[in-house]
C-alpha cells in the first residue's frame, strides 16, 4: 500500500522542501499540497521540493478547471514535471472552496473533469493539440519544450458518474475521507467500469485522502479532529448511516451551521452536537490515536487496503515532521 502525506501549501517552500525529503528518506510515497484559495500557488511550492529530491511523487491537489482554465493546469503541471524529472503528479476535481469565495458555479462537473483531463494529457504528449470540447477547447497548441514521462493524472472521484469517468481516461483516483465500507463499494463501481474499458487495478492508482491524528495525547488527537470536521465530507447521509443511529444522522445533517460556526471559530466544540457524536466522526472518517496504542489506526488502513485501495494520502496539521517519523517508521513498514 502507497503512503503518501498531504502538506500545507500555506506553509514556505523550503519548508515544504525539509519535509519532503524528510519524508522520501524515510520511504513514503508520494508527497500533496491542496490548491487553496489562501495559500501560495502549489504548483512554485513545489519547485524547490522537485529539485532536491530523486525519488518521492508530489504535486497539487485538487485543482479545477473552474477557476483555472485546463491548459494552464497542463502549463503549470508540465513545468513542475520537468523539474521533479517526470514525478509529478496532479488530482482533477470538480469543485473546491475556492469556487464558492470566488462566486463560481460549478456547472457539468464530471464532463469538465473529463475535457480537463484530456486537454491536459494531450498537451503531455508533446504532440500539436487542438481540441474541441463542449466546454473547452484548444486551437493548434504545441508545448516544443517536454522532455520527462508524462506526469500522473488522478481524479478527484468517490461518487458513481465521477468514477466511472474516471475509469476511461484518468491514471487513478482519490476518494475523499471515506470508510472502509463505502470504500469498497466505490471500488465495485471502479472495476466494474475499469472492465469496460479494459483495465485494472493496480495499473490504475487508487488512493484516499484521509485526514491524520496521531498524538501522545489523545484528546489533542480527538480535539484537532473536530476542529476540522466540516472539510471531512460528513454531510453525506449515507455515509454517517454507517456509523451513526439515524437520530445521530439526522442531527448532523441539521448542524452543518453550527459545524462551519465552530470551524470559523477553531473550536472543538459545535453547539447541539453532544461529544459523543463528534468523537464518532473523528473515529470513522480520520485516523485518530496515540502512538502507543497504534493498532487501531493500522488495523484500519489494513481495512482500507482490504477494500481495494492501493494508497492512501495523510492529510498531517500539527508537527508534521514527527508525523512523518511516526508514519515511516511504524505505518510503512507493516503495509
Amino acid at each position: 500500500m502507497d503512503i503518501d502525506v498531504i502538506l500545507d501549501t500555506r506553509a514556505k517552500p523550503q519548508e515544504l522542501a525539509e519535509l519532503g525529503r524528510l519524508a522520501e528518506r524515510f520511504g513514503l510515497h508520494g508527497v500533496w499540497v491542496s490548491s487553496l484559495l489562501d495559500s501560495r500557488d502549489p504548483f512554485a511550492n513545489l519547485g524547490q521540493l522537485a529539485q532536491t529530491t530523486s525519488r518521492i511523487r508530489l504535486g497539487p491537489i485538487a485543482v479545477n478547471p473552474f477557476d483555472t482554465h485546463p491548459v494552464k493546469i497542463a502549463s503549470a503541471l508540465l513545468t513542475l514535471n520537468e523539474m521533479a524529472e517526470g514525478r509529478a503528479q496532479i488530482v482533477i476535481g470538480g469543485g473546491g472552496e475556492a469556487l464558492q469565495a470566488l462566486g463560481i458555479r460549478p456547472e457539468r462537473r464530471v464532463r469538465a473533469v473529463r475535457e480537463c483531463v484530456a486537454i491536459i494529457r494531450a498537451v503531455a504528449s508533446g504532440e500539436r493539440v487542438s481540441y474541441a470540447g463542449e466546454l473547452f477547447r484548444v486551437d493548434n497548441l504545441q508545448l516544443r519544450w517536454l522532455e520527462a514521462p508524462p506526469p500522473a493524472i488522478l481524479v478527484g472521484a468517490s461518487q458513481q458518474q465521477m468514477l466511472r469517468m474516471a475509469a476511461g481516461c484518468a491514471d487513478g483516483i482519490m476518494m475523499s475521507d471515506m470508510p472502509p465500507g463505502p470504500a469498497a463499494a466505490a471500488i465495485g463501481i471502479l472495476d466494474t467500469a475499469l472492465a469496460k474499458a479494459g483495465r485494472q487495478r493496480p495499473a490504475f492508482r487508487t488512493t484516499v485522502f484521509t485526514a491524520w491524528h496521531v498524538y501522545p495525547d489523545r484528546q489533542r488527537a480527538l480535539r484537532e479532529g473536530r476542529r476540522w470536521l466540516l472539510l471531512r465530507g460528513i454531510f453525506r447521509p449515507w455515509l454517517l448511516a454507517e456509523f451513526l443511529a439515524p437520530d445521530d444522522v439526522t442531527l448532523v445533517m441539521a448542524s452543518e451551521a453550527a459545524f462551519t460556526r465552530a470551524f470559523a471559530a477553531g473550536s472543538h466544540q459545535v453547539d447541539g452536537v453532544p461529544d459523543r457524536v463528534l468523537d464518532a466522526l473523528v473515529e470513522n472518517v480520520t485516523l485518530a490515536g496515540t502512538p502507543d496504542n497504534l493498532e487501531p489506526v493500522l488495523a484500519k488502513l489494513r481495512h482500507l487496503k482490504a477494500a481495494g485501495l492501493g494508497g492512501v494520502a495523510l492529510r498531517l496539521y500539527a508537527d508534521p515532521a514527527a508525523s512523518i517519523r511516526l508514519i515511516g517508521e511504524r505505518i510503512v513498514p507493516v503495509l
